[in-house]
């Protein structure tokens, strides 16, 4: 298993593409799978268009639309993030072939944070030969 941190924003999605991508082609895995997984309860990772950066700020608008700020019970006043991280989960897993990662066109990976700014792990798990 590999795995890498990053610093994020308050809140956002940060295209975490090429790391992975780097991580692939350094195994030298020529099929199998790529599972990325982030083990944070306030953060998450999706497959989205990566060509327009308006994707990202639409899915945000649209998750706090569906989670709004509320009086929730969790006493550290983030149970927002908590929300949105399980809707868009923790984990995605990613078809390898020839050594890279068998993304569409416009697809790339992001890391999603809704609790920032904090220092944040992912992991990434090859399986294959």
């Amino acid at each position: 298993m590999e795995q890498f941190s990053l610093d994020t924003p308050q809140e956002g999605f940060i295209d975490i593409t090429g790391k992975v991508r780097s991580l692939v082609r350094q195994s030298r895995i020529t099929a199998g799978l790529c599972q990325i997984f982030v083990p944070h309860t306030t953060a998450g990772v999706t497959v989205n268009e990566n060509a327009d950066p308006d994707v990202a700020a639409d899915m945000l608008a649209a998750l706090a639309q569906m989670v709004p700020k509320l009086a929730y019970r969790h006493r550290e006043g983030n149970s927002p993030a908590h929300v949105k991280s399980s809707l868009v989960g923790c984990s995605i897993t990613v078809p390898v072939l020839d050594n890279n990662l068998r993304l569409g066109t416009w697809q790339g990976i992001y890391f999603c944070e809704f609790d920032g700014p904090r220092r944040r792990c992912v992991w990434v798990q090859l399986i294959g030969g």
